[in-house]
């Protein structure tokens, strides 16, 4: 293990810890010696990082101490990396947008030895799909299942066959090559899933549905266990 990553993991064994730990401790979940620890301590100390005790009876890191930002492991990048491509390549142009701009900013924040792991990651997500145009606002779509509001939907199912729901929208799924909407439908009376390329038309209504959405994605997750159940 780097030094510099040590010393960040000395900071989060610290900080997840409600009572003092002894440097035979830290080293033992570090795998490393008391000694190293003893001089770890000392060099965040030197940084101004708010360590208190002394060797023998334990450190404590004082509360409302906060890392800077974007303090990453090489792991970490790895993933956020590698979720932001898959975000890119499957998600609407605005989120494709940020998930670009948030490798970009995780370029520019993460230590310069760390910055070929962000451009040069040894994961790679899929390439990104050809897609038409979507006919929903996914901005605004994204606003309104927060908001906890009611959508009215102009929806073609598969053979073509046209149909006007009004939906508690709860979610949205992203598939290998498709997006689904989830949410209780007024009309079924049930749970549905919507793809997004079969939506013709949806109007955002003023109106809250009578439920709270993470109760409501309670019942959602529970239903759907319950069909995985009757399909086996």
């Amino acid at each position: 293990m780097r030094r510099a990553d040590r010393l960040f993991q000395i900071i989060q064994v610290l900080r997840r810890s409600r009572k003092p730990l002894t440097a035979e401790t830290i080293a033992t979940e570090l795998e490393t010696s008391k000694r190293t620890i003893y001089r770890d301590i000392a060099t965040l100390i030197g940084q101004r990082v708010p360590i208190r005790g002394e060797a023998g009876t334990g450190y404590v890191l004082e509360k409302g101490f906060d890392m800077p930002p974007l303090m990453l492991t090489p792991d970490e990048i790895e993933a956020a990396v590698l979720g932001a491509q898959w975000v890119a390549g499957r998600a609407d142009r605005v989120l494709a947008k940020a998930a670009h701009d948030l490798i970009a900013k995780i370029v520019e924040t993460v230590p310069e030895r760390l910055q070929p792991l962000a451009l040069e990651p040894a994961s790679r997500a899929p390439p990104k799909l050809e897609e038409e145009e979507d006919t929903i606002d996914m901005t605004r779509l994204r606003a309104h299942i927060h908001a906890e509001r009611k959508i009215q939907l102009d929806y073609r199912d598969e053979h073509g066959r046209g149909t006007q729901r009004t939906i508690w929208p709860i979610a949205v799924g992203y598939l290998e090559t498709v997006r689904h909407l989830a949410g209780w439908c007024e009309l079924r009376k049930d749970f549905r899933s919507f793809r997004i390329d079969r939506i013709v038309q949806a109007d955002f209504l003023d109106e809250r549905y009578p439920e709270r959405r993470t109760a409501l994605r309670v019942r959602w997750m529970k239903s759907m266990h319950m069909s995985r159940l009757r399909e086996r």
